[in-house]
This record gives C-alpha cells, sequence and structure tokens, in this order.
C-alpha cells in the first residue's frame, strides 16, 4: 500500500548519508537513538502502524512488531532508555507500552502501560535519568507518571488547571524540574513528584509547541513552536526571545525594493515579512490574520508595500514600521491573485480570480479604479509593467498571454500557447517577452506581434512557476516544479548553473538588483540565496 518511506541515517562530521533503511510504508512518525548508538528505532505512521529496531553497526533490520493493538489508535512517539540499549517506550492514541529488545530472538516484546480507567492520547514521551519513572504528555492537557518496573500508572497532574490544546513537549532538567511546553503556547517548569507549578517560570508563546530541547544544565531552553519561530528562554528570567523565524506556509511571491538589494519582501498565509539579505534575519513582519497574500511589490518611490489578498483587498503598508496606509476594498470578486506598479508610483495593475486586469489611480488621499480589462477567462497568475507605463502584460491559467494599451485600456496583442500560464517577464530591451507553464516550455515572444520566437524545455518533471531575466538580458533564472534552480544563457539558451535544495514546488525566483545574489521562494515555506554565478557587466 503506498510508496515506501526512507530512514536516512547520516554521518553528521562527514556530512554524508550513513545508511538508507526502507521498510516503512507512506510515513515515518517517530525515530529514536539508544544511548550507546547501538540501535536506531523507527515508528510507522497511520498507515503502516509498525515498529522497526535496527541495528546500525550492521546496518540491517533487527526485528520489528505491530506498533500497537487493533483496538488501539495511532501511535505517535518513541524514546528509549536512558541506561539500556534493549528498552523502550512508544505511545500514541489509547496505547502506552514499554519494548524489550530479545538480540537472540531478534524479537521485541512489548508490555502496556496500565493506566486503570485513564484513556489518553499521549503525544510526548519523557524517561528520568535513572529510567525509574516515565512521564507521558497528552491531549487532554496533562502529564502522567509511570513506574517503568512494574509498568503501574503512579500520578497524573494538574489536577485541576490542565494545559490548553494539550501537552506537545516536555524535557526535564538536572534537579527533576519538569519544563511543559503546550498546543497553546504556554511554556512552564513543574516540579516532577507533584506536577505543581514553579512559581514565575511560565511564559506565553506566539503559536502552539512542536518540540523543546534543553541546553547545558537547564540554564537555557529552546522550544519550537508551528508558526514557524525558535525561541529562547533563559531559566533565570524566564523570558522568551526569538532567535530564529520563518514562513509556517507556502511561500507565494518574493519582491526587492527598487535598485536596492539589501532587502527584500515575501508573502504568505497571514503574513509578509522583510528580511535582511546577507543575514537572512527578519526586521519586519505585517500580519493580517485567517488571510493569504498571493503577492507582494515596492511601490519605486519606496514608500509603501503593496499586496494582494484572496480577500479580494489590496492593502497598502509602510515599509518601516509594516503599519496599514490604505486598502483597497472589493478590488476583485475572487480575490487578488497578481499584482505589480508603475514606475512613477502613481499607478497599480492588479490581477484577479475572476479574470479581470484593473488598473488604479493612487494618490495618498485617494485610491480610484481607472479601469477594467476583461479578456482572460482563468486566473490572472502574473502581472508586468513596461518601464514607460504605456503597456503591461498580463499571464493566465487560461492558456493567454495579453499585452494590454494603459492609455486607451484596450487589448495590443494576444499570445495563446496550450498551457496554464504561471509567469511571464520582459527581456530588458522591452522587445521580447518571456514565459513559463504547466507544459514545462519556457517561450520567447516578440512584444510588436505576439509571435513566438523559441521554444524550449525548461524543465523535465512539472510546471514552470518563477522566471526572471538580469539586468544586462544575458541570462535569465527559472525554477518550477522540478525543485531545481537554473541559470541559463538567454541568447544561447543553454543552462550553465543547477541548484538542488528545495523540498517542495518553487513558486517564484528573483535576481536581486545588484545581481549578487538570486532569491528563490517554495511551497514548503523555503527561502534560499544562492550566489548569482556571474559579475555584473
Amino acid at each position: 500500500m503506498g510508496f515506501k518511506a526512507d530512514v536516512i541515517v547520516w554521518d553528521f562530521e562527514a556530512k554524508e548519508p550513513y545508511a538508507t533503511f526502507t521498510l516503512h510504508k507512506v510515513k515515518v512518525e517517530a525515530l529514536a537513538f539508544s544511548p550507546t548508538d547501538k540501535y536506531l528505532v523507527t515508528l510507522g505512521g497511520r498507515d503502516d502502524s509498525s515498529v522497526v529496531v535496527w541495528d546500525l553497526g550492521r546496518k540491517e533490520a533487527l526485528c520489528g512488531a505491530p506498533s500497537a493493538l487493533q483496538s488501539a489508535g495511532t501511535v505517535y512517539t518513541v524514546q528509549f532508555m536512558n541506561t539500556s540499549d534493549d528498552k523502550f517506550v512508544t505511545g500514541g492514541n489509547k496505547t502506552l507500552r514499554i519494548w524489550d529488545v530479545d538480540r537472540a530472538n531478534r524479537k521485541i516484546r512489548p508490555q502496556e502501560c496500565d493506566l486503570g480507567q485513564l484513556k489518553r492520547d499521549v503525544r510526548c514521551i519523557l524517561i528520568d535519568s535513572n529510567d525509574e519513572f516515565l512521564y507521558a504528555g497528552t491531549t487532554s492537557g496533562d502529564i502522567l507518571q509511570i513506574t517503568i518496573k512494574t509498568h503501574l500508572f503512579k500520578n497524573s497532574g494538574p489536577a485541576k488547571d490542565k494545559y490548553a490544546l494539550g501537552v506537545h513537549s516536555i524535557a526535564m532538567l538536572r534537579d527533576g524540574t519538569i519544563i511543559v511546553a503546550t498546543g497553546g503556547g504556554i511554556v512552564s517548569a513543574i516540579r516532577s513528584g507533584t506536577f505543581k507549578p514553579v512559581p514565575q517560570k511560565e511564559c506565553k508563546l506566539s503559536g502552539g509547541a512542536t518540540s523543546i530541547t534543553v541546553r547545558g544544565v537547564g540554564h537555557q531552553v529552546f522550544v519550537g513552536v508551528n508558526k514557524g519561530n525558535i525561541y529562547r528562554i533563559n531559566y533565570e528570567d524566564f523570558k522568551p526571545v526569538c532567535i530564529n523565524s520563518c514562513h509556517y506556509s507556502g511561500v507565494l511571491d518574493v519582491a526587492f525594493p527598487s535598485g536596492c538589494s539589501d532587502l527584500f519582501a515575501t508573502c504568505s498565509k497571514e503574513n509578509i515579512r522583510v528580511w535582511v539579505t546577507d543575514t537572512s534575519s527578519e526586521v519586519l513582519r505585517i500580519d493580517v490574520p485567517n488571510m493569504t497574500c498571493h503577492g507582494v511589490c515596492f511601490m519605486q518611490d519606496g514608500k509603501s508595500i503593496i499586496s494582494a489578498w484572496n480577500d479580494g483587498k489590496i492593502r497598502a503598508f509602510k515599509p518601516q514600521s509594516g503599519s496599514a496606509l490604505y486598502t483597497i476594498h472589493d478590488a476583485h470578486k475572487q480575490g487578488v491573485s497578481a499584482i505589480a506598479t508603475t514606475s512613477d508610483s502613481k499607478r497599480i495593475v492588479s490581477g484577479g480570480g475572476e479574470g479581470q486586469v484593473r488598473v488604479w489611480d493612487i494618490s495618498p488621499q485617494r485610491q480610484e479604479m481607472k479601469a477594467a480589462m476583461k479578456e482572460h477567462k482563468g486566473v490572472v497568475t502574473c502581472i508586468k509593467i513596461r518601464t514607460n507605463n504605456l503597456e503591461c502584460v498580463s499571464a493566465s491559467d487560461d492558456g493567454t498571454c495579453i499585452i494590454w494599451d494603459l492609455n486607451r485600456f484596450v487589448r495590443n496583442q494576444i499570445i495563446f500557447a496550450n498551457t496554464l500560464f504561471k509567469a511571464i517577464c520582459y527581456q530588458p530591451s522591452e522587445t521580447q517577452l518571456l514565459s513559463g507553464g504547466s507544459d514545462r516550455k519556457v517561450s520567447y515572444w516578440e512584444t510588436l506581434d505576439g509571435s513566438q520566437i523559441r521554444e524550449m524545455e525548461g524543465s523535465q518533471d512539472g510546471s514552470i512557476n518563477g522566471l526572471d531575466i538580469s539586468r544586462d538580458g544575458n541570462y535569465f533564472i527559472s525554477g518550477g516544479s522540478s525543485r531545481k534552480v537554473k541559470v541559463w544563457k538567454y541568447n544561447e539558451g543553454e543552462v550553465t548553473h543547477i541548484g538542488l535544495g528545495h523540498s517542495g514546488d518553487i513558486t517564484r525566483v528573483k535576481i536581486c538588483p545588484n545581481s549578487n545574489h538570486i532569491i528563490s521562494v517554495s511551497a514548503d515555506g523555503a527561502i534560499l540565496r544562492w550566489k548569482y554565478p556571474f559579475p555584473p557587466s
């Protein structure tokens, strides 16, 4: 059933794969190393429902078994003992098991923990340093304490004020204090015996906790949350500091300010973020809850960030503070899907899910629609404007690209192709267009009459989602569902460099204005910065 899910063990110093294990189907839910790195235990997901012990020395499977009884649900977590290579614990929905590894007979034997009348969904397991007790965090918001030797339930807590949205991760300090991280974003310190909170040792994070680790003797705690942030908490003052952040959903667009390579903006679900190019650090975040931003660009004068949202609104923000400048309501009926600005900063051209291209006159006091151009029958995916502001080109999912006259607001030329166009851009001389789409082709077009000049195979697998041309017009870059960033010679149509690094479909690519870096963004939330391989001319 389904595809095989590999387990890859890496040599940390050599930075290369040590072994690849293939037995699980569809998904590997969790894994754990034994104390001496003799064994690796892996846990299959819902479609696999098996636990396998691997011998790392021999690079082979030692034994395996079903991870839970058929009456139980999915098993989510696994943890080895701290002093023995022959015992580990698994936990999940209505199951908590302690396993013994019998190497001689190549067997693993489980024993259910006796919880009495309690029914719990276990999401994390902690074992104390002496292997005397195990602590299991549950979705009910409490922690179970089990005696490992007898497999019997001993205690649970907190008794009254349980943690909202469940206990997702737990860690223990050397003095026995347990650090609890919850789905509600609460990080708290409690006593291991009584489960009573330690005074003044609680804080709130932005997003639900997904992982936790303790540094050194416990003077610092690091917590990861599902909003893409990593926090550092000093135990003394227990105040969280965000030390790293990223998008937690697919990144849909990237833009540089005009003539500036020091900063760039990206957009995703619920927010726009501005980053420092050289350090990859976040300097500004603009949040719009429960909405998705499909496109972002800077006004040419640098005084505002213009964004396109799925609720049909165009929102403008101040680039220094992120505060709202203005909002154009009901800009498009089915959401704003593409956006561009003119070089004089007086107009915005937007595209919508219903296929319309609209032109807006912008001033500090008023924003009004100048024209609506209705020819596309599919989603407008990309818009580019000529430097003289007299023409723009729009690409659409309906298999057409249209060159529009921005004075008369009529069609000048139309391009037809058997593809869903995803990206289009002007060559610097603006006599040619470059397009990419679902047919995996990169095509050159004449802007004068819309005729095709050349068509090349842009990818072996998947659509072309992003294109950008260098300022000198000698090179261009592409990215798409193949997850590869490619650098091409424009005139020869030859690939000179290929960048591998994305694990999701690339959605947009951009060359910075000074031609030192390439920024690529993808559907898995990644933003990768590449060195541009050619010196600027």
